[in-house]
């Protein structure tokens, strides 16, 4: 379907004459003539795709209205057929089928509605208001999928036409079967993975992941209703973790012989080149006019890191050159129906990585050592990574001991689609997926060899023998940082005793006093650490014991002690761990030695709240 929005100061239309046969034209239930003050009118061609879900197109054409409706602060709406916006049309009966839905979802929703007929030709008249936000173009499709945005080549449209994959389960010793033959014979978290991939099959469908409110409960993120939806607001605690795993990741990157850069957010369409890497993304891309020109957000750095190497002079001696962002900013305008959470985000941070090699062999052999870093990444969050190796025909049949190879060295049981023809700007790529609380996946770290974009971004590197176009690995080696936090979260959920890993959790150590007159021994706890770089604080409440323990468990305090007169004459503690639901005696120097063998080779931010939890404001409360 496709959509104008005219931001209206009046729309009046009156029905002139039948635009066909007799019984393509409206003459029940809809007015021959009407008008219409301050509304939003909606311009729309309803396409010969949408014929394949109905209701789909319909809900997700409702989301559009509501967004900009929301954004313009009105609920008056015209619906007004129009041909013109495409040459590929759906049957009359369809397009009628949509549009009388979509006025009674309208309506149903507190809408005022006025509908012009279909198949007549109408005169009309529109004021428009002359706004930014007052002429709005949308593509709006039935598909609501579960995946896209993980990494920075996720988004590349389906066509429903294509010729099926094959989907193998390949194991390490390089046996094989067909994927849903080989679900009684992988994990649960694999099984799911192929149900979701491979069969189609979504999990608890309508459901909320569990992430959604832990986010909010643990003062993590929220929504803000001031602004766009799938756009986040983080508190000290979220943005701590954040932080953490930004640091983390960047540290990562540059221990492996990334270089960091920075690039612009925005990018002309009116350049070939940009304009036909976007196409590959589907129609999800926030675009926009700048003066005389056509401008996107980016979705992920590689405009920007695509444009660097163009203008390198590239030495053979120079590969394999690991250009590396973090994008803090990579846009992907999702329906709003399909924003979730953390899972699925209009605005979300990408670690990019962008490699050139001199040949193939080069870039299967990035591939592996990337994706091997991956793994590296699952271990040190605590995540079950499920790898998924994607591959084109002709790459399988020319790569096939390769593929068992990659298999082998990540070591655990792979889902193989081998797609019949290359539609994408990349030959092979490995995905690896977390599975939520509802046995959902979260695409986490990707990499991919791109054997479109140097040709198409004039890369070259020069060797004895003149210049080459190089084949370039996309990499993110933990996926958007949003989608690691509702991974960690969803794991969570399936926990007897929920818990961060202790290098992310936003207090480290907490204090209990007993009374006021241990307030000052604790302080001094709290300091020692603070110069350890361990997160520590003190709950020094007017509050029961009993209520400041349990405050600890609800925030997820991996270490916490009651400190009394034995704890200060003594020096010992007695202190809660809570990775193990045990409790243990350590002076305040072992468990400082703990806590730093805990988080060691890891990020340490220094704490984000004050030293005294009865300073904690509560941001998710009014």
């Amino acid at each position: 379907m496709r959509l104008l929005f005219v931001h209206s100061d009046h729309l009046e239309f009156e029905a002139r004459e039948e635009a066909g046969p007799d019984d393509l034209a409206e003459t029940e239930g809809v007015p021959m003539e009407g008008r219409m003050e301050e509304c939003v009118t909606a311009f729309i061609s309803v396409e010969s795709a949408d014929e394949a879900d109905l209701d789909g197109v319909v809900a997700n054409a409702t989301d559009e209205l509501r967004d900009v409706t929301g954004q313009l602060n009105t609920n008056r709406v015209v619906l007004y057929p129009y041909a013109h916006l495409s040459d590929d049309l759906a049957s009359p009966d369809a397009a009628k089928s949509v549009v009388r839905d979509l006025e009674s979802e309208l309506e149903d929703g507190g809408y005022e509605v006025l509908r012009a007929p279909f198949g007549w030709y109408k005169s009309f008249e529109v004021a428009c208001k002359g706004h930014p936000l007052s002429e709005l173009s949308r593509h709006v499709s039935a598909h609501r999928d579960e995946g896209g945005a993980a990494g920075g080549a996720e988004g590349e449209g389906e066509d429903a036409d294509r010729e099926p994959s094959e989907w193998r389960m390949l194991w390490p010793d390089g046996s094989t079967e067909d994927a849903v033959t080989a679900k009684s014979e992988v994990s649960e978290d694999m099984r799911a993975f192929v149900e979701s991939e491979v069969e189609g099959v979504t999990a608890s469908p309508g459901e909320e992941p569990p992430h959604v409110e832990l986010m909010r409960e643990k003062s993590l993120a929220g929504y803000d209703e001031l602004s766009d939806v799938g756009n986040l607001r983080w508190y000290p605690r979220g943005k701590l973790v954040r932080d953490s795993l930004r640091e983390y990741v960047n540290d990562l990157v540059v221990d492996y012989g990334g270089m960091p850069v920075e690039t612009p957010v925005m990018y002309d369409l009116g350049a070939r080149a940009i304009d036909e890497h976007a196409g590959k993304f589907g129609e999800r891309q926030y675009r926009f006019e700048s003066g005389d020109r056509r401008m996107m957000l980016r979705f992920a750095a590689c405009f920007g890191q695509f444009s660097i190497m163009r203008d390198m002079h590239i030495a053979e001696s120079d590969l394999p050159l690991r250009i590396y962002e973090l994008s803090t900013y990579s846009f992907r305008r999702e329906q709003k129906g399909e924003v979730t959470g953390l899972k699925r985000l209009r605005s979300f941070t990408m670690p990019d990585m962008h490699t050139a090699t001199a040949d193939m062999d080069g870039a299967r052999r990035e591939l592996l050592r990337q994706a091997t870093l991956s793994l590296r990444t699952s271990d040190d969050l605590g995540l079950d990574y499920q790898p998924a190796l994607r591959v084109t025909r002709e790459f399988y049949d020319d790569n096939e001991a390769w593929v068992a190879e990659v298999v082998a060295e990540l070591g655990k049981p792979s889902l193989v689609e081998i797609i019949p023809e290359r539609h994408h700007y990349w030959s092979a790529k490995i995905d690896f997926a977390a599975i939520d609380g509802l046995g959902r996946p979260i695409e986490n770290p990707t990499v991919q060899i791109d054997v479109e974009s140097a040709e198409r971004f004039d890369i070259t590197y020069t060797d004895a023998e003149g210049s080459h176009n190089p084949p370039i690995l996309h990499y993110s080696p933990s996926g958007g940082i949003e989608r690691v936090i509702a991974a960690l979260l969803e794991e969570t959920a399936t926990m007897d005793t929920p818990r961060l890993p202790t290098w992310l959790s936003p207090t480290q150590v907490r204090f209990v006093p007993v009374g006021e007159e241990h307030v000052e021994y604790c302080d001094g706890l709290v300091d020692d650490l603070a110069s350890a770089d361990i997160r520590a604080d003190v709950d020094d409440r007017s509050e029961t014991v009993g209520k400041r323990i349990a405050r600890a468990e609800t925030d997820w305090v991996p270490y916490y002690a009651v400190v009394g007169d034995r704890e200060v004459d003594s020096g010992r503690l007695d202190v809660n761990v809570r990775a193990d639901d045990t409790e243990i005696e350590l002076t305040p120097e072992a468990l400082r030695d703990r806590v730093r063998e805990e988080t060691a080779g890891l990020p340490r931010k220094r704490r984000y709240l004050p030293k005294h939890v009865s300073n904690h404001p509560s941001f998710t409360g009014r």
